[in-house]
């Protein structure tokens, strides 16, 4: 669950799982809303990817992984109620 702190911690990353939250994107049609190279949306991507946040299909085409949200609000729910662990 850290990795997915982090990688929320980053402002282009959030507007990347914005994006991918409206439909399923290929790296290159993500990066039209950017103005940074290629390989640091790439990155971004990666990190989005390494955090469980996204995944990767078949045609390389991003979608948004619920799952790991669920269990983020979960644990924020837990925490609110004093009962997250440590």
């Amino acid at each position: 669950m850290n990795d997915a702190f982090k990688a929320l911690s980053d402002p282009t990353r959030r507007r990347i799982l914005e994006l991918l939250s409206d439909r399923d994107m290929s790296a290159g049609e993500i990066a039209e809303y950017f103005d940074i190279s290629k390989p640091s949306i790439s990155h971004h991507l990666s990190t989005l990817k390494a955090a469980g946040l996204v995944r990767k299909g078949q045609n390389i085409i991003y979608s948004l992984n619920t799952t790991i949200f669920q269990d983020l609000i979960k644990w924020f729910f837990d925490f609110s109620k004093g009962g997250a662990s440590k």
